[in-house]
């Protein structure tokens, strides 16, 4: 009696420890992305899809923003824990966000292109002076690029009229209806507009800006302090995640056509634009955090360049 009284005993304590276990395991985090079909944040959905996030301790909740303004909004509001934004979004850490940025997630804007009708009158970059282009929010990474493509061309920062819309389906309608002449918004967005018929690729950024942080992964004071291990959970199945997706190209396609409401052509399009500039370790480039921050001062978000190593904290990376 006394034995099969300990054995139940035993067997109480250790679902009770396999319990307590789980729940400790499942770390909720909040994580925003500033665009809801930007391929180069679809890494995130695929690493609940895979279930890579919960191997690593973690319950990851995605949320999409309009735009790195309203993401950032959400951050500083406590809403999100991480954010999934532009390079550019460096200097809102300057102007005070509560966040350090944690990891670079991709590298030249092979992600952000620029659609035009498809039979419209603009046929090249050069038939952009004084044209209206979209972009998602003033200062923002589809901001900058767009004043760098009016620089390039000899027209100076205001060769091309700069149109702040927010969401990418409220700029494609207004290309549409003919309120502006251009869009620079990310690739899933010009693509499926190229399959349906109705738009062309003008513009792919990636081709002239090379030494460039174009998406970053930032992280909430909150969270670097309350929960370090906990970040370093994400970033570790982050880097997993983009493993996974490099080492199963058609799984990957696949779950990215799916999670972005695309077809299958039009991940491909995505995954091989986006493939080759992910990040495999996180690390900051120097030459890139120095576009960077004279990025800031070209789109007059801050009056100097700022010390980007008071910006960063790589701490939190795998070893």
């Amino acid at each position: 009696m006394k034995s099969a009284a300990l054995r139940q005993s035993l067997v109480a304590i250790a679902a009770l420890v396999c319990t307590w276990n789980t729940a400790q395991a499942d770390t909720k985090l909040r994580v925003g992305k500033a665009q809801p079909n930007q391929f180069a944040f679809v890494p995130a959905d695929i690493g609940v899809e895979t279930g890579i996030f919960k191997k690593h301790g973690l319950d990851v909740e995605t949320t999409a923003f309009g735009g790195d303004a309203k993401m950032m909004q959400a951050l500083t509001a406590d809403g999100i824990d991480i954010a999934l934004g532009g390079g550019p979004a460096f200097a809102t850490i300057v102007k005070g966000a509560p966040m350090k940025a944690v990891a670079a997630l991709a590298n030249q804007p092979n992600t952000i292109l620029m659609v035009v009708l498809k039979d419209g009158p603009i046929k090249s970059a050069a038939d952009l002076k004084d044209k209206k282009v979209s972009v998602s929010t003033a200062g923002s990474l589809t901001y900058w690029l767009t004043m760098q493509l009016s620089r390039a061309q000899g027209w100076g920062t205001d060769g091309i009229k700069i149109v702040p819309l927010g969401a990418a389906g409220a700029q494609i309608a207004a290309l549409k209806t003919h309120q502006v002449d251009g869009v620079t918004t990310d690739s899933v967005t010009v693509y499926k507009m190229v399959e349906e018929g109705s738009g062309r690729t003008l513009v792919k950024f990636g081709d002239s800006v090379k030494d460039f942080h174009v998406h970053v992964i930032y992280a909430s004071n909150k969270l670097i302090q309350s929960n370090p291990d906990a970040l370093k959970a994400f970033l570790a199945g982050w880097l997993e995640t983009i493993r996974f997706m490099r080492d199963n190209k058609d799984k990957a396609i696949a779950l990215a056509a799916k999670l972005t409401d695309t077809s299958p052509a039009v991940a491909t399009f995505g995954y091989n634009d986006t493939m080759p500039i992910f990040s495999t370790t996180g690390h900051f480039e120097p030459k890139a955090l120095d576009v960077l921050a004279t990025s800031f001062v070209d789109t007059k978000l801050l009056p100097e360049k700022p010390d980007m190593s008071k910006l960063i904290n790589e701490a939190y990376l795998p070893k």
